[in-house]
């Protein structure tokens, strides 16, 4: 009795003139009102993740295949949500003119293929007629049209939101102490080269003298900051390997370091200025926090929008 049930919930489901035998052989995975998403849908949707994860993985097959199960799951509520939107489009009324559908097909025409011959034969290549292509070009524009309307339209984040996710995030807006650095990089030709440990004995001894540091960096300078007078602006001590890190925060603001040898290069280092650690000031993130406080609640909303689709509309998953 459930087998007889399970095929006539399908059958029902299958768009007009859709052979029953196909879908079935295909695997469905979920039914939206009337509407089918296969698993061959779920896999296209899935293959660049499904490629990029096999890289990633490469050496891992048990988690890669974890992480291509999640991705799958990911991509199974996405084509429902999509269906859900689409189905949302139908019943509540709204109409897209077929001369607005016309131009976005001829745009998406000049912007992905440049020409009309371009663009038939890479649908030749795909197994995709005309149709199909318009088709998808409306779904997506009315499902990014949708969520537009219902999502991003009602978000307002305002000062006060702003400051207060600042004071409970300071940690996150924290700087290391940073230094305002120069430096002349000498490349050496072996590590046993003391010829350019010798040179830069005889750079330093001049700047001791009085030669200025930026002008000595732009004339023997082999780093890549040669142009800038060797200018690294504000560095904080992750930027830097531990050795050169450990030189240059014991300088003084105004200090010039010892020759600094490397089995690659020789160094020599001017701290200009030292900043301690603090936190960002809040209107040097102001935009980055609006942002995060933008994507948290277009994710609420659109969350709570969908299960409001869901609500209204049968869905089975297989």
């Amino acid at each position: 009795m459930k087998f007889f049930r399970f095929i006539s919930i399908i059958a029902l489901a299958l768009p007009a003139g859709l052979p029953l035998r196909a879908e079935l052989a295909d695997g469905v995975k979920a039914v939206v009102s009337d509407k089918v998403v296969t698993y061959s849908q779920v896999e296209e949707f899935t293959a660049p993740a499904a490629d990029a994860l096999r890289r990633q993985y490469a050496d891992a097959p048990d988690l890669f295949q974890q992480k291509l199960n999640d991705a799958l799951g990911d991509s199974l509520e996405q084509l429902v949500e999509r269906q859900l939107i689409l189905r949302s489009f139908d019943t509540e009324g709204y109409q897209l003119p077929e001369t607005v559908v016309d131009q976005l097909v001829q745009d998406r025409i000049r912007e992905r293929f440049g020409d009309r011959i371009t663009f038939i034969k890479t649908l030749q290549a795909q197994g995709m007629t005309v149709e199909q292509f318009r088709k998808e070009v409306r779904d997506q524009y009315i499902v990014t049209a949708l969520r537009q309307k219902n999502v991003s339209a009602e978000i307002v984040i305002s000062p006060f939101k702003v400051e207060t996710y600042y004071q409970a995030h300071k940690d996150d807006f924290k700087m290391e102490d940073e230094i305002k650095l120069r430096m002349i990089v000498l490349n050496k030709t072996s590590p046993d080269d003391t010829n350019t440990v010798q040179r830069a004995t005889e750079i330093l001894a001049e700047i001791k003298g009085g030669a200025s540091f930026q002008e000595m960096a732009s004339v023997y300078s082999e780093g890549s900051q040669k142009s800038q007078g060797g200018d690294w602006g504000w560095v904080e001590r992750s930027v830097l390997r531990k050795d050169l890190a450990d030189a240059a925060f014991a300088l003084k603001p105004g200090q010039v370091s010892d020759v600094i040898d490397t089995p690659q290069s020789v160094y020599l280092m001017l701290v200009e200025q030292t900043k301690l650690a603090h936190a960002k000031p809040l209107d040097d993130v102001r935009d980055e926090i609006e942002k995060t406080l933008r994507t948290q609640e277009q994710a609420r909303l659109e969350k709570q929008w969908i299960e409001g689709l869901k609500k209204k509309t049968f869905i089975r998953y297989f």
